[in-house]
């Protein structure tokens, strides 16, 4: 019973379900502002003894009753006010297309005994169902929603394919001996099989089995015996004999397989539906000789197949009048297309709007006739233009299901707003519906420009940290060099020479602490200038270990663990080397009382996963590895091991720069640096280098510094730098050590000099001139005239131009600023002695 301004009305089980389901989240929103189409459509629903459902909106959202409730098993009730592609996307091939088709084209489909393939009870599932779907459409014809009745027909369908298999069964067998063969073979049927018969045709002799016998009420010795046909046929309904009698005089005649349904009456006195099948078989004059066969009780499914029958027949009249209903509903109260607050629009073929909805005007400021008039693409933003143009293409050409797509599309009052389409194409013009997201996009920048503060804000930080630990630093050492330069300009203006040696030691001990956190620096950020070489790094340790237990002293333990044949690894040795000691001076470190350092060898092969934890490309890697027995790192120390300045030591005894020069020496090389560390049993770190093919060049030997430069011998040098003070130190330098020095302050006018007839027997230059061009630059240039001519490359940082594939070319040579007189004079004599 209906109640009173109730929605809805009635609907049993899912009419309270849906009256209590919380729609205010769903696309359709909240029910008591669903449109009366809807309303009306969801009462028919609810009121079908049939199956029914509804299929509504561009969201495609599923509305049903309670028998298809039954249908759905274990979806329901989940699958209430789900999209219906989510709901049965297991067998959306299937009805995907008539969906679409029904939606956009209009279509209505009756379909029968179609096979799908479920999963309603949490398991794949052949069913079988008769359904039609007709479209709902307003006054206008606009089509928004779908209306299905259907009714499931599995159980036909396998009991019939179940009989099929009985009969084939009975025609596969074969007999040898006659009667009594025939009967073992057609008694091996199970289930609907109700008895056999074997009929002599020449002597008319009529044998049934005792199953056959006991179904009919006949004497079963009788049936042995044989009885005439006509005793058979007295037990066939009046209505059905003429029937039977045609059908067995036109198999005799024509011999072969027999099948005939019609009603007996048996035992019990009543009538049923059999299906007698069989055979005759002929004699060689034409005339027939045997008819053996087999009945089957067919009762079930007749009724079966007159029940289904009345329901499709049922199920077509009741789609007529549901649809009938509810296109008259739609033409007294559709407007959707006007109302809509989403653009939608129809696009042909030629890139035109054919027909368009008021939402256009009033979200774009476009009226119905502009937008018909305007090819589309010409309202599209440039930049998305292209992108748009080949979603379009792609879904009119080659029918792609459905296009999302957001682009900017300008405004009839100027600017323009973003929206976001989706598309479906169809007979040749694609189905648009647009949403106004340039709220959402404006939110969005918002938020990224955010974030973008925020990072950087922490990178000003980090930036401001870094420089003020390199202000501290170099204050402290700028102090100990500007004091001790006013000390001996004192001293020489009080003629007390004695005490000038001991400031000038002071000043160059500063300097050198400079140098060293230059260094450091450089390390860290990547820039330092390297000079690999392939390098058995064994060999390395070998050559440090003494230095290493000099420097850690007694009381730790230092042991080498190498592997037996190392790879060769393409490294700068004296960095390599600087790093270990630096490594091993901070096991020792972490050892106060004692204890124990292994420094290992490993050849490594990384995997693409253990490449990708160590933030390394796969391959092979030679891995060099400290190991200590020390306090280990608590995780908070852990995590900032790597940053420059940070140190656990006390102030003035670390500048927190080990790590990071390591750190970036590493990188620098190719390779990693990983710490693994526990507070209390120790820390373990392991630089990864890139392991190198060719074979590793033989050890040298650090040369002790001599006593004095060696002098020149009147060879001829040109310095070539932009930094006149630095020239003009060079050039002293030089000088003093016996050589004829020509010096130019930009590569143009080195390479001049270098093009001259000039002798040039070395040429000393920065690497970073002004002008067009660098130092490696003018260096290449020159050689083209002087091919034997060898360069010293003078530099702060690393240059990207100094290294050819990772090396310096033959007969070249690199020092880092800033260096000793002992440090140029040994390179210089090194090179000219070549």
């Amino acid at each position: 019973m209906h109640s009173p301004g109730l929605f809805p009305a009635a609907g049993g089980t899912m009419g309270t379900a849906i009256r209590s389901h919380d729609w205010s989240a769903s696309p359709l929103g909240p029910i008591d502002a669903w449109p009366p189409i809807l309303r009306t459509s969801l009462n028919i629903v609810l009121d079908s003894a049939f199956p029914s459902f509804l299929v509504w909106g561009p969201e495609r959202i599923l509305l049903y009753n309670d028998a298809y409730a039954e249908i759905l098993c274990a979806k329901h009730p989940a699958a209430l006010g789900r999209p219906f592609r989510a709901v049965w996307h297991e067998i959306w091939d299937v009805l995907g297309p008539l969906v679409e088709r029904t939606l956009v084209g209009g279509e209505s489909h009756r379909m029968s005994d179609i096979p799908l393939v479920m999963q309603r009870k949490g398991y794949a599932e052949h069913t079988w169902f008769t359904y039609s779907y007709g479209p709902v459409r307003t006054d206008a014809g606009e089509i928004l929603g779908l209306l299905c009745n259907c009714i499931e027909t599995t159980e036909t369908i396998l009991g019939q394919r179940r009989q099929a298999a009985d009969a084939a069964v009975l025609r596969e067998h074969e007999s040898a001996s006659r009667e009594d063969a025939e009967r073992v073979q057609l008694a091996l049927a199970a289930g609907a099989i109700i008895g056999t018969w074997f009929w002599h045709l020449p002597t008319d002799r009529f044998t049934v089995d005792e199953a056959f016998a006991r179904a009919f009420g006949l004497d079963p010795a009788i049936g042995r015996t044989g009885l005439s046909l006509a005793q058979v046929v007295a037990t066939v309904h009046p209505d059905d004999q003429a029937g039977l009698a045609q059908a067995i005089n036109t198999v005799i005649s024509r011999g072969g397989h027999y099948a005939h349904q019609y009603r007996v009456r048996r035992a019990d006195g009543r009538y049923y539906w059999i299906e007698a099948n069989g055979r005759v078989d002929l004699a060689p004059d034409g005339t027939g000789l045997l008819f053996p066969g087999v009945l089957i009780d067919v009762e079930a499914r007749r009724a079966v197949e007159a029940e289904r029958d009345g329901a499709i027949l049922k199920l077509r009249a009741l789609n007529d009048q549901l649809e009938q209903k509810v296109v008259a509903q739609a033409r007294a109260r559709g407007r959707t297309w006007q109302l809509s607050p989403d653009i939608l629009g129809v696009l042909d073929a030629d890139g035109f709007m054919e027909s368009s909805n008021p939402a256009w005007q009033a979200t774009l400021g476009w009226t119905e006739d502009e937008v018909a008039a305007t090819p589309f693409l010409d309202f599209i933003h440039p930049d998305d233009r292209a992108a748009t143009e080949t979603a379009w293409r792609d879904a009119r050409d080659h029918g792609i299901r459905a296009m999302r797509i957001e682009n900017r599309y300008r405004h009839q009052a100027g600017g323009w707003r973003w929206l976001s389409w989706v598309a479906v194409p169809d007979g040749g013009k694609v189905y648009c519906s647009a949403r106004d997201i340039s709220v959402e996009r404006e939110r969005q920048a918002e938020l990224e420009r955010a974030h973008e503060q925020l990072r950087h804000s922490q990178k000003m930080e980090a930036v401001g940290q870094l420089t003020g630990g390199l202000a501290h630093d170099f204050n402290n050492l700028l102090a100990g060099i500007a004091g001790s330069l006013d000390l001996v300009k004192l001293r020489l203006r009080q003629g007390r020479t004695d005490e000038i040696e001991r400031y000038v030691a002071v000043a160059q001990g500063a300097s050198r602490r400079a140098a060293a956190l230059t260094h450091r620096l450089l390390a860290f950020s990547r820039r330092q200038t390297l000079a690999p070489r392939a390098t058995c790094v064994n060999t390395l340790v070998d050559g440090l270990l003494d230095m290493i237990r000099r420097t850690v002293g007694p009381g730790v333990l230092v042991e080498p663990d190498y592997d037996a044949t190392p790879w060769a690894a393409l490294v700068d040795q004296s960095q390599l080397e600087n790093a270990l000691l630096n490594l091993c001076i901070n096991a020792r470190d972490a050892m106060p009382e004692g204890g124990r350092i292994v420094i290992a060898t490993a050849n490594r092969v990384l995997d693409p996963d253990a490449a990708r934890a160590c933030e390394l490309p796969p391959g092979d890697y030679l891995v060099l590895s400290v190991a200590d027995s020390g306090t280990g790192m608590a995780p908070g120390v852990l995590a900032k091991a790597f940053e420059p300045f940070f140190t656990t030591k006390p102030l003035g005894q670390g500048t927190g720069l080990g790590l990071s020069m390591i750190y970036g020496f590493a990188r620098q090389s190719g390779g990693q640096v990983a710490i693994d560390s526990q507070v209390g049993q120790g820390t373990t770190v392991s630089i990864f280098l890139p392991r190198h093919r060719g074979a590793a060049e033989g050890g040298q030997a650090a040369s002790a510094p001599e006593a004095a430069p060696q002098a020149g011998r009147g060879e001829t040098i040109l310095v070539v730098d932009d930094e006149p003070s630095v020239r003009m130190l060079v050039v002293d330098l030089l000088e003093d050590l016996g050589y004829q020095v020509l010096q130019a302050g930009d590569g143009a006018a080195g390479l001049a000099l270098l093009q001259s007839t000039a002798r040039i027997d070395l040429l000393v230059s920065d690497v970073g001139l002004p002008g067009m061009m660098n130092g490696r630059q003018m260096a290449d240039a020159a050689r083209i005239g002087r091919p034997w001519l060898k360069v010293l490359f003078i530099t702060g940082y690393a240059e990207a131009a100094l290294l050819d594939h990772g090396q310096l070319a033959p007969g070249m040579s690199v020092l880092t600023k800033p260096f000793s007189i002992e440090a140029m004079a040994q390179r210089a004599r090194e090179l000219l002695a070549r």
